[in-house]
């Protein structure tokens, strides 16, 4: 199977030399050179940040919703949002961290491809070799490929990043909290990986501050030596912060411990700042697309050291708002309208299927259909910009469907959810222990109550009937365990005996 993926690729980069823009560059013509012709394929970089709420970022918060005063100290973030365009209603597929991630690299809902949930230091399986990653796409189409942060689809190497598309790797293959000093028993010691090879060991919270700085510098090199040599680059960001345990660099950290959240989150915007800055010293920021968004929203259970879902409902690990709608800004000079903010909604499955119709990559194997649709009018904020799907699929836990939004509604479906119940979050790195109570059926109206406080389900019947349609479609398709459903659309994880 790698020998048949790394024959296809070599083809399809042979195709990729011949191919600008979609017009063919025939041997021949004198006027198109190889080189201009890759130039012209727009370079893509990806910040993904973990546990960012949606109100962490600068203009992201409630009407009435006091936002934190860190969102006012972050330039490099304005500065996109300046630029590019802010996007209020970008979803995640799900509001935690190896299926988020999933689908952001594949196109597909993550239980349509067996990723559930946040895969432990032992789990036995990871991304499968048969999905076609989105570094796998623009590598076969002439990119040059890198991820620094953290990976979270499979620790084995045959899961490693190296293996699925990216040609360099300098990070995490976990969460940076599955590590002895909080699970003495469970996790080993923290790697920090390059390629397939163990750098070093992450074992003290001064060496959780060097990450940040470290996945920027190399990102910001990787940019800079791509560029220099006029090659098109995919540059994957993802960093671990600010997941707890949350450790920022001296200079970005505060003199009071319970302001660490805001150093940390200052030190992100700096870390944007940065490959902006490696992108204009190189003249590529033009042809550049830069997305910035998060994998889920903040684990409000850390109090202090967790972020703000800027009034929405509830956080990371809940189908509500606050766990699934993140911050999203999306720069592309001349093509995404320059300080444009857009309520229109889409979710992380589309950005496989935008890039790959942006760069006219060949459209996934029939027998590994993705999910995601072409968000390129969403990005574009035309006044006739539509969601890019009719319903959106909120799943959780072990394949339980809880949510689904069409249009400005959204139904919540009867399970059991996690909640502080009105409890303020811990201190200093301590946690508060969640409440699990029973969620009824609901109908939400977003457009007037993004909160999801007022069930409205009594005066709006039909919405809810039309909506249930959709509920019948997904659990057909992708199964839903809450109601023992098997689904006949599910394809199995990498697994290794």
């Amino acid at each position: 199977m790698r020998e048949m993926k790394k024959n296809f690729g070599k083809f399809l980069r042979f195709v990729s030399r011949l191919s600008c823009c979609g017009s063919v560059v025939w041997a021949g013509c004198a006027s198109h050179t190889v080189r201009e012709a890759r130039a012209k394929l727009p370079n893509v970089v990806v910040i993904y940040v973990d546990d960012m709420g949606w109100g962490d970022a600068p203009g992201f918060a409630l009407a009435g919703v006091e936002p934190p005063q860190y969102t006012r100290d972050m330039p490099n973030l304005s500065r996109l949002a300046r630029e590019g365009a802010t996007f209020r209603s970008y979803y995640s597929a799900q509001p935690v961290c190896s299926a988020s991630r999933a689908a952001l690299l594949t196109g597909c809902y993550p239980n349509r491809i067996g990723i559930h949930g946040a895969l432990f230091s032992d789990a036995r399986i990871g991304i499968a070799s048969e999905e076609r990653t989105l570094a796998e796409l623009l590598r076969d189409a002439g990119y040059s490929t890198s991820m620094a942060g953290k990976w979270h689809l499979g620790s084995l190497p045959a899961f490693n990043p190296t293996r699925h598309g990216f040609q360099q790797f300098l990070g995490i293959p976990y969460s940076n909290d599955m590590w002895p000093p909080r699970f003495a028993n469970k996790h080993p010691e923290l790697p920090l990986m390059e390629g397939e090879t163990v750098r070093e060991y992450i074992r003290t919270i001064e060496d959780q501050a060097k990450l940040t700085a470290l996945f920027t510098q190399f990102t910001s090199d990787f940019i800079r030596r791509e560029a220099r040599e006029h090659r098109p680059f995919f540059a994957y960001l993802a960093h671990p912060q600010p997941h707890t345990p949350i450790a920022a660099s001296a200079r970005f950290t505060p003199s009071e411990r319970t302001a660490l959240y805001s150093g940390v989150m200052r030190e992100i915007d700096w870390s944007v700042g940065e490959v902006l800055r490696a992108l204009d010293e190189t003249n590529v920021a033009n042809n550049t697309i830069v997305l910035f968004t998060s994998d889920n929203g903040p684990w409000l259970c850390f109090g202090s050291d967790a972020g703000s879902s800027g009034g929405l409902r509830e956080g990371k690990g809940t189908t509500f708002e606050g766990g699934v709608r993140e911050p999203c800004f999306v720069r592309w000079p001349g093509v995404v309208p320059a300080g444009a903010v857009s309520d229109v909604p889409w979710m992380s499955i589309d950005v496989f299927p935008t890039i790959a119709n942006i760069v006219h990559a060949p459209q996934p194997a029939e027998h590994c259909p993705i999910d995601g649709r072409d968000a390129h009018a969403v990005w574009c904020c035309g006044v006739n910009a539509r969601p890019t799907h009719e319903a959106f699929y909120f799943y959780y836990h072990t394949n339980h469907l809880e949510c689904v939004r069409m249009g400005r509604w959204k139904v919540s479906l009867p399970r059991t959810s996690r909640t502080l119940a009105g409890k303020p979050g811990g201190t200093n790195g301590s946690e508060v222990p969640y409440v699990q109570e029973r969620v009824p059926l609901a109908l939400f109206d977003l457009e007037r109550d993004p909160a999801e406080t007022t069930d409205v389900a009594g005066q709006h019947p039909e919405a809810l009937a039309e909506i249930m349609v959709h509920v019948e479609r997904a659990r057909v398709d992708l199964g839903d365990a809450l109601t023992k459903r098997e689904g006949t659309g599910r394809r199995e994880p990498g697994r290794i005996p």
